[in-house]
């Protein structure tokens, strides 16, 4: 089943805010100077979101803006993209029996709140 869009927007915003890496923060910083934006305006995780984020911020990014490309890392169950058919082992069985965890990178595009406008309600 599918989420709903609000369920989406939720979840990116609660990866954006949530996130512990600053791996992406000199790229974010970079891209956004390049935009002319000063430095001290630019604050990942404060107002630096990818779209949905935004959305779920109640913000649209604006018509024809373009943000900065970000890589990261997903998490995925290593027996779901070899395609066993096994099922994945519950979380209370020994490690050997759990299926291994792996991640695979993601590009995901992140805007400044200078690109977006407030949605009227």
């Amino acid at each position: 089943m599918r989420a709903s869009r609000e369920q989406m927007q939720q979840e990116a915003l609660g990866r954006a805010v949530g996130g512990q890496s600053l791996g992406n923060w000199p790229a974010i910083i970079a891209g956004f100077l390049v935009k002319g934006i000063a430095e001290s305006d630019i604050r990942p995780r404060e107002n630096v979101f990818t779209y949905q984020a935004w959305r779920a911020l109640g913000r649209q990014v604006r018509r024809g803006e373009h943000g900065v490309r970000v890589v990261t890392f997903v998490p995925i169950d290593r027996d779901s993209v070899a395609a066993t058919g096994s099922a994945s082992a519950p979380a209370d069985a020994p490690a050997e029996e759990r299926p291994a965890r792996a991640s695979r990178p993601w590009t995901a595009t992140v805007f400044h709140v200078s690109q977006t406008d407030a949605v009227p309600k």
